[in-house]
């Protein structure tokens, strides 16, 4: 299995909507490691790394968001 990681800029209304918990509970259910943490311009940043396909996976969910967050953009590099 190959291991891999990202990080990740999640831009819109993502502060104060429950993402950040979103984001760590859908990680545990990939297996996936690292964090999550909101950024001063109201952005999030996630770092993750576990096996490629399972973070593929996750980036699919960070790209839907909880239901009361708007995702506008993710910006990331692997």
């Amino acid at each position: 299995m190959q291991k891999a990681a990202f990080v990740a800029f999640i831009k819109g209304m993502v502060q104060g909507v429950g993402y950040r918990y979103f984001a760590y509970r859908r990680a545990a259910v990939y297996d996936i490691t690292g964090y999550v943490r909101n950024l001063a311009d109201g952005s999030v940043e996630v770092f993750a790394e576990g096996p490629r396909t399972q973070l593929e996976a996750f980036l699919g969910e960070l790209k839907r968001g909880p239901q009361l967050s708007y995702v506008e953009e993710v910006e990331g590099n692997w």
